[in-house]
This record gives structure tokens, C-alpha cells and sequence, in this order.
């Protein structure tokens, strides 16, 4: 070897042994962190079921259906990862001769023709991924609008220089082994037309070496400073993003949206029974980095700092404290930072509180809307709400610290068994005047396995004005369908969805429970309800206390008595109408198609979707217990996706949910009032629309009178 070989193979040799040694210890330093967290039972198994859910999701990448380009170039890049890599390896035999190429496969036509192909796509998808970062810089007042915002813009920018200077040196070693050896564009297929221009020159073997050289240097220099840098999400992410995905919550591939996990302490999980025998030293939820399971501090070690969930969460948009991202970093970095101290440490040792100690601004834990916006927008299947329920879990059963208007709510829960702190014998005034019966369970008929389905009202249902509108809609469509039902009446209580989504598991265990009990007890057997939050819990999360029933949400029985021609909406009424999703019927549980398709079989209705529909909708407001706390930091929530609604034009806003149609119509005044005061209609030249459920534009079409 000449003396410029010798140089070189001692640089990348001592390179390559610091750059794994340092990766190593990085590496170490994930697992050690990990390894602080309580067990998180169920997560490897099924084995073969994860593994294939994994091979999916990665090659197909599906998280990405909403970023075309995105999705693309951060696919090219992924895959040339593989394939590159045999050509760093390589690179080692070139430094010592310029000739080498691997035994058996050095000069395999297919696999050269995929390292170009890679090699060149994954150069424009970097580029694509370049330039799309330096368009969306945070920049000036509207800093906080960018994705990117709290995200560390220079890992990001080395990750992304780091790819570009290696596939450049392939793409370029390539080209001068070609023009040494002047081969056929056969194996050259993408890189001979350049190569041909470096042919006969004396100095083709010498930049071989030092080309190779540069890659393997700068290449390890990536190790390096990842190594050094173990919370560099979006350079670790590429190899936790594997374990994370494959640990995800669901092994089917749904979400982490739907039902909230049970309850844990550092003793294990928490359920009815185990209350009443809790250790003294019971720590419930999660008040310390320690308190996380293994998985929840890999979901943070994983976070690529895309932003994603970022811009898609309704707290962020109208300028709270809250950004899912920010605080899956600011936990990322303090698991980091304490846990070498806490492994010392006796195992008793509690680390800091994480309100207490400012890791999290109590504002932001408490404007969450559990909408599920983040968690459905992650490409590496992060938790955030099970994360932030947790956190809030500590909060109201450790420290007894929420806001005081939960106070007051969670108090009429316990006394009336509802939110709104209404009287049980108040729960059948919706039905009175109704032309017909409406039979209750133990009174009329005695049992609900005597009916087609066991009518669910809700509180919302029973008690709030607006609300019991629907209801009635409902029992008259029902009814003129000639479905039999019957309700609970006083026997029916809160579901406990927002004492849980508050942290009071508690009480929502103490709901859950009796209303499992009452619906067993009367031989439930098939549930229609009207309300999205009492769907979810009743259907996806009472079978975690023994109560499974098959659940339907109003507007999918509707839609299948319209089908099935047992409801005829005759009755022509024109109206442009836009539907705004539930949280919790779409996200949380995947319901898109039948509120759509039976708004479409209603006469005169033109459908006018808003910008952000199906799994991108914009929250109301209402979730995760915001339906009963103030909004004193920002814009109101409501208003900004009423303000969306009204600029479809549309004369009708429909929803599918109590909770949502509270908050619509007050965020449509709002807005509307706001344009007023602006001297501005938004641009559209319509009035104020209407907010109403689904089942009331049906019942308006299927019987003569308009519903009052």
C-alpha cells in the first residue's frame, strides 16, 4: 500500500473502533433509562403477530398517507439505508485496494443496479426533505405555526448533511470504478454517464481511496456524535422506531386511541379489588420519570421531533401551553438526565415530581382534549394520551391538585351520578309527550334481552336541552322503524368517561362498576347509544371490568334502517350541510363512513366537507373533561373549528355527539359574533348555520313536521 493507504486505513480504522465504541455506550445509556420504568406487561407478545404488523407498517409506511411527498422521500431514504450500507462496508476494502468489491455479490448486476437506483432516490429525498425543512423554518410571529417549532433544527440538519455526503460518495465511487475498469453500463446503469468523463486519468485509484476514506469518516462521525447524543431522536429513531413499533399497544395495528389502560402502581396493575388492599407505599398513576413503564420512556426516547403531532393539536393551534411534542421531550430529556441517578439509588427512591419540579407546566397537562390527534398523526406510535392520563392520574389521586372546576364536577358525579348534578328522577323528562311508550327495563319489560336493543340515553341525553332533542329523535326514529327498545331510566348512571379522562380513576371505576352491574343484571345484550364518549367507554372499555356487549352508535343503526328501507326519508329539504367528527366516534374508534353515507341518503342534502375531516378533525373542545373546565389561555377551541365550519359555506353544521354540538353552537356564536363585531361574514355571505345531530336532519326528513 502507498503511504496516502497507510494514512487512510489508519484513520478509518481508529474512526470505525471509536465510532461503535461511542454508539455503544449511547446505546447502554437508552437501556439503562429504559430499564428504570415499571414492566409493561403484553408487550412483546404476540411475537409473529408484532413482527409482521412491523414489516408492514415500515415498508408500507401508512402513518404517512396524509404527506405523499414526505412519504416518499423518507421512504428512499429508509431503504437506502440497507443498501448503502453494503457499500460503507465496502468502502473498508478500498482503502487498502481501489479494485475490491465484495465476494459472491461485489458485482451482481441486481443488487448494483438497486445501490444506484437507492443511492439517487434517496439524494432527492433528501434534498426533497432539505427543502421542506428550510420552507417550514419557524420564523418571526409565526414561529410557533411551524411543525419544527422546539425541535432541534441542527441534529436535524447533520442527520440530513450526514446522508447526503455519503450517498454522493457512493454515487461518486461508483462513477470512478467505472472509468477505471470502463466497464458496461450493465453494472454501471446509472452512474457510467459521468463515469466515462474521469477515463484514462492517472489519479482514478488515489480518489477511490480518499473518497472511501471521506465516507467511512463521516460516517462514523455520525456515530459519534449520536453516541454522544442518546436523546438525538431523530437520529436514534431509525433503530427504537423498530423495538417501538413493535411494542405498540395494539398488535392488531390500531392505534393507542379508544380505551385507556388500567390503572398501575409501582406494585402492578390497579383494579376494583386491588383498592381496597393498596400498599401504603402505593404510588397510583405517574408522578415521577420512574413511574413510566419501559415502553412509555421508549416512546419518548423514539420521538424524531417531526412536529407532526404538534400541528395537528387543537391546544397548540389556539396558542395553549400544551404541545404533545414538547412534552414528550421534556420528558425524553429528564429520563436522560436523572436516571443514572436513580438507578444508584435505593429502588424505593421516588425521582422528582414532574409538575413540582417544572419538567411539566401544569396548564399544558390540563389542556389536553384527549382528541387522539398526536397519537393518530405519530409515525413511530407514541402514546401521548395514555402518557398524559397518567400524569393526571398522580395529580388528582396523589395530590389531590386540578383545576376547581373538576372539583365541583367530579363532586356531582359522586352525589347524582352526573356531571351535571341533576336528580336520577330527572332522567325520562325527555320523553314526556311522545306519542308512544317508552318502556323502562324492570318497570315495562323485565329484561332487555326482551327488546332489539337496550336504548343508552347518557347524561348529556337526559339532561341537557339541547341534547334531549336527539334523544327524542332517536326513540321516534326507532320507533316508526319498528325497533323495539327499551331504557334504564333512574337505573342508569354517568359512564365515568370524564371522571377517567380527568385522572379520577376512582370514581370512574366506582361509575363503571355499578353501571356493569346494572347492565348484566338485566341481560344487556345489544346497546344503541347517541353519545360518542359513552360509546367508546361502554364498548372498549367496560370489557376491561367483565361488561361486553355488542355497541352500536346511533347514526350506524340509522344508517343501516335507512338501507334496509325500514326508515324512508321522503321528505326534500335543501340544505349544504357540513359534518364535523367526533373525536371519540372517529379517531378514537375508526367510525367515518356511516354518518357520511346517511347524511347522503337524506333528500336536498349537499354534504360540504371541512378542510380537516375524517382522521385529520379538528377537535370541539370538549374531551378529555374540557367539556366542564374553562378555557382561560388562548382561543377557544370550539370557536376555531366553528369558525372552519362556517367557512364551508354550509348552512348546517351536523355532528354525531352531544358534547360536540354544545360546544359547536357555542363556538358558531362566538365566531359568528366575532365576524360581526369585524364588520366581516367570513368571506361566504351566509347567516349563522345551524348545529344540530344527524338524527334530528333525518327525523325532519322522514316524518311531515319539522322537528320543534
Amino acid at each position: 500500500m502507498s503511504a496516502l493507504q497507510w494514512v487512510c486505513f489508519g484513520l478509518v480504522v481508529l474512526a470505525t473502533v471509536v465510532g461503535i465504541a461511542v454508539f455503544a455506550r449511547g446505546a447502554r445509556g437508552i437501556v439503562r433509562t429504559l430499564r428504570i420504568g415499571r414492566a409493561a406487561p403484553g408487550r412483546t407478545s404476540p411475537a409473529g403477530q408484532r413482527t409482521a404488523r412491523v414489516v408492514r407498517e415500515i415498508l408500507g409506511h401508512g402513518r404517512f398517507q396524509h404527506r405523499p411527498v414526505v412519504k416518499v422521500a423518507h421512504w428512499t431514504v429508509m431503504i437506502s439505508f440497507g443498501l448503502l450500507f453494503i457499500a460503507l462496508v465496502t468502502g473498508y476494502g478500498q482503502v487498502i485496494d481501489p479494485q475490491f468489491a465484495l465476494p459472491l455479490v461485489g458485482h451482481l448486476w441486481p443488487l448494483e443496479w438497486a445501490i444506484e437506483a437507492f443511492a439517487w432516490l434517496s439524494l432527492a429525498g433528501i434534498v426533497a426533505l432539505f427543502v421542506l425543512r428550510l420552507r417550514l423554518q419557524p420564523r418571526g410571529e409565526d414561529a410557533r405555526r411551524s411543525r419544527f417549532f422546539g425541535s432541534n433544527q441542527g441534529q436535524a440538519f447533520f442527520v440530513e448533511a450526514t446522508v447526503a455526503v455519503v450517498v454522493l460518495a457512493v454515487l461518486v465511487i461508483r462513477g470512478l470504478e467505472y472509468a477505471m475498469g470502463e466497464g458496461s453500463a450493465l453494472h454501471y446503469p446509472l452512474t457510467a454517464w459521468f463515469g466515462r468523463a474521469w477515463s484514462g486519468a492517472s489519479w482514478l485509484e488515489t480518489a477511490v481511496v480518499v473518497v472511501a476514506t471521506v465516507k467511512i469518516l463521516v460516517s462514523m462521525s455520525w456515530f459519534v456524535v449520536v453516541g454522544l447524543q442518546p436523546t438525538m431522536g431523530v437520529a436514534w429513531h431509525r433503530f427504537l422506531a423498530i423495538v417501538n413499533v413493535y411494542a405498540r399497544r395494539e398488535p392488531d395495528g390500531r392505534t393507542a386511541l379508544g380505551p385507556l389502560q388500567p390503572l398501575t402502581s409501582q406494585h402492578g396493575p390497579v383494579d376494583a379489588d386491588a383498592l381496597e388492599d393498596l400498599p401504603d407505599d402505593a404510588r397510583l398513576g405517574v408522578g415521577a420519570i420512574e413511574d413510566f413503564t419501559w415502553k412509555g420512556l421508549l416512546d419518548f426516547a423514539t420521538c424524531t421531533e417531526c412536529g407532526r403531532c404538534q400541528d395537528q393539536c387543537p391546544a397548540w393551534a389556539t396558542d395553549k401551553p400544551l404541545s404533545p411534542k414538547l412534552v414528550t421531550l421534556a420528558l425524553r430529556d429528564h429520563a436522560a438526565a436523572t436516571a443514572p441517578y436513580l438507578r444508584a439509588a435505593d429502588e424505593s427512591h421516588a425521582g422528582l415530581d414532574l409538575l413540582g419540579s417544572g419538567v411539566i407546566d401544569p396548564d399544558a397537562l390540563w389542556a389536553c382534549t384527549s382528541c387522539g390527534a398526536c397519537v393518530q398523526q405519530c409515525p413511530v406510535d407514541i402514546e401521548h394520551v395514555d402518557a398524559i392520563v397518567d400524569m393526571r392520574r398522580y395529580q388528582v389521586l396523589m395530590e389531590s391538585a386540578f383545576p376547581a372546576e373538576l372539583g365541583k364536577t367530579f363532586t356531582k358525579m359522586e352525589r347524582q351520578g352526573n356531571p351535571w348534578g341533576l336528580p336520577a328522577r330527572q332522567r325520562l323528562g325527555w320523553a314526556k309527550d311522545l306519542p308512544f311508550d317508552v318502556p323502562v327495563v324492570g318497570v315495562d319489560v323485565e329484561s332487555a334481552a326482551d327488546v332489539d336493543y337496550l336504548f343508552w340515553v347518557g347524561c348529556a341525553g337526559a339532561y341537557e336541552d339541547r341534547a334531549k332533542r336527539t334523544t327524542r329523535a332517536v326513540a321516534e326514529l326507532l320507533h316508526t322503524a319498528g325497533v323495539s327498545f327499551a331504557v334504564l331510566g333512574d337505573g342508569e348512571s354517568c359512564t365515568g368517561d370524564p371522571a377517567r379522562r380527568a385522572g379520577n380513576e376512582l370514581l370512574y371505576l366506582t361509575l363503571a362498576a355499578g353501571n356493569v352491574e346494572v347492565l348484566n343484571e338485566v341481560g344487556a345484550r345489544r346497546i344503541v347509544v347517541t353519545c360518542a364518549h359513552c360509546f367508546n367507554t361502554i364498548s372498549r372499555e367496560y370489557p376491561q371490568l367483565g361488561g361486553r356487549y355488542e355497541v352500536l352508535h346511533h347514526t350506524e343503526l340509522l344508517n343501516t334502517l335507512v338501507a334496509e328501507g325500514r326508515l324512508r326519508p321522503a321528505r326534500s329539504v335543501e340544505a349544504d350541510v357540513t359534518y364535523h367528527d367526533p373525536c371519540y366516534l372517529g379517531r378514537h374508534n375508526e367510525i367515518y363512513t356511516p354518518p357520511r353515507e346517511l347524511l347522503g341518503a337524506l333528500p336536498g342534502v349537499q354534504l360540504a366537507e371541512m378542510p380537516r375531516n375524517r382522521e385529520q378533525s379538528f377537535c370541539c373542545g370538549a374531551g378529555g373533561a374540557r367539556m366542564w373546565m374553562e378555557e382561560s389561555i388562548g382561543t377557544r377551541i370550539s370557536t376555531t373549528r366553528a369558525a372552519e365550519a362556517i367557512g364551508t359555506g354550509a348552512g348546517v353544521v351536523a355532528t354525531a355527539c352531544p358534547f360536540c354540538s354544545v360546544m359547536l353552537n357555542d363556538g358558531v356564536t362566538a365566531a359568528s359574533s366575532g365576524a360581526a363585531s369585524a364588520g366581516t361574514d367570513g368571506g361566504v355571505g351566509v347567516g349563522v348555520p345551524e348545529v344540530t345531530d344527524i338524527a334530528l336532519l333525518l327525523l325532519d326528513r322522514v316524518r311531515d313536521e319539522v322537528v320543534q
